[in-house]
């Protein structure tokens, strides 16, 4: 057999991007049972300076034979497979010529001409234009039995517009398909209804109802997106004659890092915790690791807590999250976004949440094995964690040595497979297990509520802490502590080094590489005059005044407080200590990167491979990703020249729209309908972060190298906070955030510091602008903006 022209069920995987998209993918159908009609590929190889060579031809009649044999008066269809057709990006349909009931050799041979010339129309040229591909395209050419439809359709396995994956939407004529792509004749709709393909529509096509939509479940789980299906019926019987993604639900481009996965369904997004967590644009490098990270502990399929990608932006896509919890549970969806309330948010009043229709049976057979995975991994990290949190540093500090002297790619691959990589692993399970211990004061909080009201249960909840630091207020004790001599500046590098704005984001440096940092942060916090001891010691007074208030009302139920508040303290210490070693082993990643760019030979543009380009390079001197560098910096410097996001994002959100609305609102974004402006209300609202009342002037920062800015004694107003803006706290009387819920960063440093915090409230830093005078009810989730 030659390799210019293969019959499906011989076009070896290796071949299938030279057969082109349409070519490839009914190969697979074939191979994989699929009721394919029988048929082969030309591949572009067979063509020397546009005409087929001879051996080609020869090959070409011998497998136009065999399948005569079995199909009495056979017909032939001819189509074109482009290389660049029926790809996720471009579909190319109906752009390249078709031949139908092509019979005798001679035929076929001139219509193998018309399919291959037609790469040449003007058609082709404009439409490749429109999509940015080459207009010189490579061009396979499929050759395949004709069937006589008596019924002809095309079957999408979710809403081509909306993203809805909720039904299958059909339509189909009588006859040939090319009515149907033409508009020549009316089509009939129908609907697949999720979970189990329930059919509405004509009941001339409901007895190939039922395997139409194991067809198109099956296929979309294979290909692992949204599939655009056209189908035929003769004699009775059902064919698959075409296989593509839905081009209008694609997530976008890897290779150029135009990523955008909002676009490939309708879901619920929200980046409240995470997007504290990683607030900036990140680069393909680091997204790829933390990909890969949640990928290893996700047990809901298509659910990413830490790695949902909105240009660049980290978001969760908690619609998978919410129905995994509906079809398992039984609940409504009312009562499991109220479940998932105290980690991302709240949600707008009368918000339609989009939900999967997941199959309860089908859900439990997934996620059985991938649960029993999460609860061995977490349970070790559990009993490993103290250990994990002492050793962490000293590793660190050896593996950068390590990574420093590496000279060669064996070197430094041998460093990635044997040691960083299991320890970035090893680290992310342990942050996870501190993680589910952190629910532990959630749940009393919302007890304590009940019992003695939200400030008392905000103060009870304030000395978390205990006799020690939360991992989250170390930066701004060290900085103190440096300021009274208490520990060296080299002693806090060591300790909190690793601690930053932009920690997750490993393009970027941390304290411990920048001289001028903690110079800085040592200056403005001589000049503000803060006394760090002071707000900790008032802290605590207020903790054991709402303490004795409680066992004075409830004196059977103090031996219950203190064991609830001493699990809820080392919930608290494990989450924040867990997190904070995470980060420090994430930081050595961008060591391990730095050094692959000089070993490579690229520098800092290694922030612009994926880490499996950079594997690849080691390994197999695979230098084919470096192609596409320039593409990822041009993308990647288009997203951060974009404001911040709504922090809520519901259905296809299209940013280059978005930011033409002057009215644009930035607490969340609905695609399904037109968001009313905020009204211009005196009052916002958001979670309770930390209790107390303040009145003050309104200082808005958009980032904390702003920070000195800031006057002792203003509201900050922020988008979110993470640990690099601990620093500042001190000097505001209260803490403003669009993003955020009752366990983020700035609700926890707050609450320990007894500064009043108002968090996740979406829009602040639009609605208030720095000098405006507001009170913050921090026990009530309330900012109230004064009169002028």
């Amino acid at each position: 057999m030659l390799d210019t022209v293969k019959h499906f069920r011989e076009l070896s995987p290796e071949l299938y991007k030279f057969a082109g998209g349409k070519g490839g993918m009914l190969a697979k159908m074939f191979k994989g049972g699929y009721p394919v009609p029988e048929g082969f590929v030309i591949l572009p190889s067979a063509f020397r300076e546009d005409i087929l060579n001879n051996e080609a031809w020869q090959e070409t009649q011998f497998l136009l034979n065999e399948i005569r044999k079995n199909n009495k008066d056979a017909m032939f269809a001819v189509r074109s497979s482009a290389l660049s057709e029926d790809s996720k990006s471009a579909s190319f349909a109906g752009e390249f010529e078709t031949v139908l009931n092509a019979e005798t050799d001679d035929k076929i041979l001139e219509a193998i001409y018309t399919v291959f010339n037609s790469r040449n129309s003007q058609r082709v040229k404009v439409y490749s234009s429109v999509q940015g591909v080459d207009e010189f395209h490579r061009v396979a050419v499929v050759v395949q039995l004709m069937v006589n439809s008596e019924v002809s359709g095309v079957l999408f396995s979710a809403d081509p517009i909306t993203g809805s994956y909720v039904n299958m939407i059909g339509n189909y004529v009588h006859g040939l398909g090319e009515q149907l792509v033409s508009g020549e004749s009316d089509a009939f709709p129908f609907r697949l209804m999720r979970p189990k393909g329930r059919y509405s529509g004509p009941d001339e096509l409901k007895k190939y109802a039922s395997d139409l939509y194991e067809y198109a479940s099956k296929l979309e789980k294979e290909m692992k997106s949204p599939q655009d299906i056209e189908w035929a019926v003769a004699d009775g019987k059902l064919y698959l004659l075409q296989c593509r993604p839905i081009t209008t639900l694609t997530s976008g481009n890897l290779d150029t890092y135009e990523i955008n996965e909002s676009l490939s369904g309708d879901s619920l997004w929200v980046n409240t915790n995470v997007g504290e967590a990683i607030p900036d644009v990140i680069t393909p490098l680091t997204w790829s690791i933390v990909r890969s990270l949640d990928v290893e502990s996700g047990f809901i399929p298509g659910y990413f807590l830490w790695s949902g990608n909105i240009c660049g932006r980290i978001y969760s896509n908690i619609s998978q999250r919410l129905s995994a919890i509906t079809a398992l549970y039984g609940f409504d969806v009312k009562r499991g976004m109220s479940l998932m309330g105290d980690l991302f948010g709240q949600f707008p009043e009368g918000m339609n949440v989009p939900v999967y229709p997941f199959a309860r049976l089908e859900l439990i057979k997934i996620m059985f094995p991938r649960i029993k995975n999460l609860i061995k991994n977490t349970m070790k990290a559990s009993k490993n964690m103290h250990e994990h949190i002492k050793n962490t540093p000293e590793w660190c500090r050896n593996i950068s040595e390590k990574i420093k002297v590496a000279s060669t790619p064996e070197e430094l691959l041998s460093l990635w497979n044997d040691e960083l990589q299991p320890y970035n692993s090893k680290a992310w399970w342990i942050h996870v297990a501190g993680g589910s211990k952190a629910v532990i004061a959630m749940t009393l909080s919302k007890k304590l509520n009940e019992m003695v009201g939200a400030e008392d249960s905000n103060a009870l909840l304030s000395n978390l802490r205990g006799d020690s630091v939360l991992a989250s207020l170390g930066p701004v004790v060290g900085i103190s502590n440096v300021v009274k001599g208490s520990i060296s500046r080299e002693e806090y590098l060591e300790l909190y080094g690793h601690r930053g704005p932009h920690e997750f984001e490993l393009s970027i440096s941390d304290p411990s590489e920048d001289e001028s940092w903690l110079k800085r942060q040592i200056n403005e916090f001589t000049a503000s005059d803060t006394d760090v001891d002071k707000l900790l010691n008032e802290q605590r007074t207020k903790f054991e005044d709402a303490l004795k208030r409680y066992k004075d009302k409830f004196p059977n139920k103090t031996k219950w407080l203190d064991k609830q508040l001493k699990k809820a303290a080392e919930g608290a210490r494990n989450r924040e200590s867990a997190r904070s070693e995470l980060v420090r082993v994430f930081r050595i990643n961008r060591a391990f990167a730095l050094k692959a760019g000089e070993i490579i030979g690229i520098g800092e543009d290694v922030f612009f491979l994926y880490i499996d380009d950079i594997i690849n390079v080691l390994t197999k001197n695979d230098e084919s990703s470096l192609m596409f560098i320039s593409a990822r910096k041009t993308n990647y410097e288009k997203f951060k020249e974009l404001p911040p996001f709504p922090s809520i994002i519901k259905g296809r959100f299209n940013p280059s729209e978005w930011i033409k609305d002057e009215n644009r609102r930035m607490d969340y974004y609905d695609s399904s309908k037109t968001v009313s402006t905020s009204p211009d209300s005196e009052i916002l609202k958001g979670f309770p972060g930390a209790g107390g009342k303040v009145e003050g002037t309104v200082r808005v920062l958009l980032n904390p190298e702003d920070g000195d800015k800031l006057q002792q004694g203003e509201i900050l107003v922020a988008t979110t906070t993470n640990v690099g803006w601990t620093p500042l706290f001190p000097r505001a009387a209260a803490v403003v955030t669009d993003v955020g819920a009752p366990l983020s960063h700035a609700a926890i440093v707050a609450r320990e510091m007894g500064i009043p915090a108002v968090v996740g409230c979406g829009n602040a830093t639009l609605r208030l602008k720095t000098g405006d005078r507001v009170i913050v009810d921090g026990g009530n989730g309330i900012v109230e903006k004064l009169k002028k």
